[in-house]
């Protein structure tokens, strides 16, 4: 018979593993996607806002957002990757708060495209790691 017991979120079991071995929980197992998502995902997309690989970014800002902040739309782009940039180091570091800022961030992004008048998809998408960002909050403030 297997002895195991949980402890801070992880399993561990006696028989079969060597010692020190730990199992991590689907929760844990959770977290760790997440995590690894919202780090990666924001710096690759900040840092292509200046490169324009993935796709020409000015194509997806609403015109509203450049008579507001008087920029051209590649300019307030370089801000934008900045800003997507330091919210994935922000998970990388705080994830509690960073899955809070990404959420938000994505929030934003959403409103620009429903503003935009397309990119109804990519809101869509958006709104789904948007409730990603959020699950992460919630697994970050389990750990805690």
């Amino acid at each position: 018979m297997s002895a195991t017991s949980a402890h801070h979120g992880r399993i561990h079991t006696s028989s079969g593993a060597r010692s020190g071995a730990r199992a991590l929980t689907p929760a844990d197992q959770a977290f760790y996607l997440l995590r690894t998502l919202y780090i990666v995902a924001p710096i690759l997309f900040g840092l292509d806002k200046f490169f324009n690989v993935l796709t020409y970014w000015p194509n997806y800002l609403a015109p509203v957002a450049t008579q507001v902040v008087p920029l051209s739309p590649q300019s307030f782009m370089y801000i934008v990757g900045v800003v997507e940039i330091i919210a994935g180091l922000l998970v990388a570091w705080k994830p509690r708060w960073g899955s809070l800022v990404v959420a938000l961030w994505l929030l934003g992004i959403i409103v620009n495209l429903l503003v935009l008048g397309h990119g109804f998809d990519v809101a869509l998408r958006d709104f789904g790691l948007l409730v990603g960002a959020l699950a992460l909050n919630r697994l970050t403030a389990r750990r805690a």
